[in-house]
């Protein structure tokens, strides 16, 4: 029996897993990660507090100090049953990456002991060779370090009776260069900590750190396994290839927020109580707008350790999904013709005095405050638009933006009518030379309307990639299988910048002889006029905004290869390397491995269509063409009229068109990925294989194989169909 038959006959004796509930979320919180109340219990005073001072005041612990801190890591971990340990870390392959050691070792006079010192809690050294590299390292140059990341607390993994202490790192070459995606996020985080408390130091001089915080939403599909594994296309590239859309999607809008299947409820539980155990603060868990589509989120945290957070959690569900007997889908669009999922980054700045710096005040001052990060937060966007693009772009999300719910290409701001009138106002009501009256519309004027942005006051905006909803902006063009890594170090990058500029603009303003808010208004205004274009309100599908978007000076680029550009302009390499985030070969190399990415998924495709298209459509499409073939072919020599058969001769000829057209396509497809794999420059060929490969066939052939999915025999069809994927549990 062909496996689709077989999946779909034992959906209804798939086992039921138990899942225990009844363990308060307080109770399980974190259990299985060193935080600083464990640490406080297994450490000793002096590396209790050499730990606290690192995380905290990002400060380097003293090699003395690790032996102490790896023995009470350790001591730990053994008490939860580990036995073996490993530096977590995010190379840019877009997985996270380990290597398991014992605690075991043997010492010089042959006794057996445990042991985890403090060099092997620091530094481990995995071959670096490889990892995607850019260039940075020939296969022969394997030397590479992982290196602790304090910042983000250690945590055990537990895959069936197994329990790994992980220990979570960053990944540099034996030269310094970053190999993963921590390294330069950690570095742009510092950048924005300095350039923003610089600019709090204005309003209150008792801010001393500011952390940007991240909460991500994770949207994903889940479809049952045995589906999942009849489907060589979701096996090979985690998306269908092939596939018509069956007679009801999402048209009737019954499935978002809708009652949660019992089976995937099952799932949730189970992968949120692991999560939970790792302190993954998840909160929210819903039906999405596509059938067999749902999402989670969780409670903001800081960046660097909700981006662990995120990888981690990505893991976590995949492996629970087995568990289960379900696969999930974490690619940006698994299936055509419906939602795709995206991972909506909500991001704001927090001060160590406990400020949103992105939430409206109730006081002048802090109005004030809140509408210069504002402000600089949308100059920002501006001005690096193109570079934020970059950030997330890749193959699957080429196949999500622009449709769908998903915003376009085109980075646009959107604020609501309430900020955007309050940018009006200040715009048009503060001349270029302010005096005294205007120091009192600031406090007063500024001071009554700024209070009514009430979180519930800012409509969403689901076509607009960066919009702001309340106390934060929420970056919703990331994808979801992205790492938050790369799109949070852009941002907050060119926000470090934008705020490093605005001082330097102030400061001149202030040494003129202008009063110190007079100079932050003016300069404020300035900001609005020059970055009001990126401001957008209405619908980011609309022909008309791609239009005004155009005549505004906004990019527009679609495709992959083109919007990589943007890592290695001028504007770009100024920027990273002026806040000592990427060098110019970093740079360089990153646009490398990123080019290598799309080819390699374009290209697994490209394969997988000519494999199906070849093993599994045109077999079937041939086999009902000779039962229709047969089937005339025996009305007409019993002497029937043609009449009588007229209508199978019609399904027999274009059954014959899409085979013959089919089969054209994949050949002349597979000749076009041949002159791509013979061109040497990688950006050359990353263009060609988007133009000349992805656009040129991959519809054509969809077309002609869906068209032959609705007129062959459902019995002569193997692959699992849409409305069995989405809609059978």
């Amino acid at each position: 029996m062909p496996l689709r038959f077989k999946a779909i006959q034992n959906l209804s004796t798939n086992p039921e897993i138990k899942v225990d509930g009844s363990a308060r979320i307080t109770g399980i919180f974190g259990s299985n990660v060193f935080t600083i109340k464990t640490a406080r219990e297994f450490l000793s005073d002096e590396a209790y507090k050499s730990l606290l001072s690192s995380i905290r005041s990002s400060q380097k612990i003293d090699r003395s100090m690790a032996n102490q801190i790896a023995n009470g890591i350790r001591a730990w971990a053994e008490s939860k049953g580990v036995t073996h340990f490993t530096h977590w870390f995010q190379p840019l392959t877009g997985a996270t990456a380990e290597k398991h050691d014992s605690f075991f070792t043997i010492k010089s006079d042959g006794t057996p002991i445990e042991q985890f010192e403090g060099d092997a809690l620091i530094q481990q050294e995995p071959d670096a060779s490889s990892f995607p590299s850019g260039g940075l390292r020939a296969t022969f140059e394997a030397r590479g370090y992982t290196a602790w990341d304090p910042s983000s607390p250690a945590f055990i993994m537990e895959i069936g009776q197994g329990k790994t202490l992980c220990i979570p790192t960053i990944f540099v070459s034996y030269t310094g260069e970053s190999l993963d995606y921590k390294a330069p996020l950690l570095k742009a985080l510092e950048s924005l900590n300095k350039a923003a408390v610089d600019v709090c130091n204005y309003f209150d001089k008792n801010i001393t750190r500011v952390s940007p915080t991240l909460g991500w939403e994770q949207e994903y599909f889940v479809i049952d396994e045995a589906l999942f594994n009849a489907r060589p296309d979701l096996v090979m590239t985690g998306r269908t290839v092939f596939g018509h859309t069956s007679a009801k999607n999402q048209q009737l809008e019954d499935q978002y927020f809708g009652s949660i299947p019992e089976r995937i409820y099952a799932y949730m539980r189970d992968f949120e109580t692991e999560s939970y155990k790792l302190g993954i603060p998840l909160r929210t868990r819903h039906n999405e707008v596509a059938p067999g589509q749902y999402e989670c989120a969780p409670i903001f945290e800081e960046v660097s350790v909700s981006v662990d957070h995120n990888a981690l959690l990505m893991d976590v569900m995949e492996r629970v999904a087995r568990r289960h007997k379900l696969r999930v889908l974490l690619h940006e669009k698994p299936f055509a013709g419906i939602n795709g999922s995206g991972k909506h980054n909500n991001w704001s700045m927090a001060t160590d005095t406990g400020i949103n710096l992105l939430a409206p005040g109730k006081t002048p001052k802090t109005n004030l405050m809140f509408l210069t990060f504002f402000v600089n937060t949308i100059k920002a966007v501006h001005d690096y638009s193109d570079v934020l693009r970059a950030s997330i772009a890749s193959a699957p999300n080429d196949h999500r933006l622009g449709a769908n719910e998903a915003p376009p290409a085109i980075i646009s701001v959107f604020i609501g009518q309430y900020l955007s009138k309050v940018l009006n106002d200040v715009k048009e009501r503060v001349s270029d030379k302010m005096d005294e009256t205007d120091e009192t519309m600031l406090k007063i004027d500024i001071h009554k309307s700024i209070p009514e942005l009430l979180m519930d006051n800012t409509d969403r905006n689901r076509t607009s990639p960066f919009a702001f909803t309340g106390n934060k902006f929420e970056f919703r063009a990331v994808g979801s299988s992205a790492n938050c890594s790369n799109p949070m170090t852009v941002l907050n990058a060119i926000m470090a910048a934008t705020l490093k500029q605005f001082k330097k603009e102030v400061d001149g303003l202030i040494e003129k002889g202008e009063k110190k808010e007079i100079a932050i208004m003016h300069t404020i205004r300035q900001y609005i006029v020059d970055s009001e274009k990126v401001l957008f309100e209405g619908d980011g599908y609309s022909e008309a905004w791609t239009k005004e978007a155009e005549k505004r000076g906004l990019p527009n680029v679609k495709t992959t290869p083109l919007a990589l550009d943007a890592m290695v302009s001028e504007k770009a390499k100024q920027l990273f390397e002026s806040n000592t985030i990427f060098t110019h070969s970093e740079l360089e190399a990153r646009h490398e491995i990123e080019l290598e990415k799309y080819i390699k998924k374009v290209q697994i495709e490209s394969r997988i269509m000519g494999e199906l298209a070849t093993s599994h459509i045109l077999p079937a499409a041939i086999r009902y063409q000779n039962l229709l073939a047969n089937n005339i072919k025996g009305l007409k020599e019993s002497g029937l009229k043609e009449t009588a058969y007229s209508n199978q001769k019609q399904i027999l000829e274009k059954i014959a068109e899409h085979i013959s057209k089919t089969s054209d396509l994949v050949e002349k497809m597979i000749e076009a990925r041949k002159i791509c794999n013979n061109m040497e420059n990688t950006r050359t060929k990353a263009i060609a294989y988007q133009s000349q490969v992805k656009d040129v066939f991959f519809d054509e052939i969809r077309y002609n194989v869906d068209k032959l999915e609705l007129l062959v025999d459902d019995r002569e069809w193997y692959l699992p169909k849409y409305r069995e994927m989405l809609f059978l549990r």
